[in-house]
């Protein structure tokens, strides 16, 4: 239930908020069509969350229970993407990047992450009141 039923309930939120902005533009809900990119694993160490899989799968099935057709699709696999859509043609080009330096970005994230937590202290004093 945690994790994946938050992710999805966000997930949900903001494509229900993505279509409804699009029909406040004049979009149809009837006439609306996807074209999906991305869920790459583009960094090697980080495969046990499985982030890019879990969000590609979500959007399939979103989009399957919303009767939104998908157009085309180019997902999941190692490689990162640049997309690059145009709205008033429909049009979306995709180009694959090279698989950048996975290694370097993995410490580069964990030393982030090892600054961000916070140092223990001796304590402080507490006034009761």
């Amino acid at each position: 239930q945690g994790a994946d039923n938050a992710s999805g309930r966000y997930g949900s939120y903001a494509m229900e908020l993505l279509i409804n902005e699009m029909m406040k533009r004049g979009a149809s809900r009837a006439s609306m069509e996807a074209k999906v990119f991305g869920g790459g694993q583009v960094i090697s160490g980080m495969s046990t969350l499985n982030v890019g899989e879990r969000n590609t799968n979500f959007v399939i099935e979103y989009l399957r229970t919303e009767r939104i057709p998908i157009l085309s699709k180019d997902v999941m696999d190692v490689y990162p993407r640049k997309v690059c859509f145009l709205p008033a043609s429909g049009k979306a080009m995709v180009k694959r990047l090279a698989p950048a330096n996975a290694e370097a970005l993995v410490a580069q994230e964990r030393a982030a992450a090892q600054r961000a937590v916070p140092t223990r202290t001796g304590g402080g004093s507490v006034d009761l009141f």
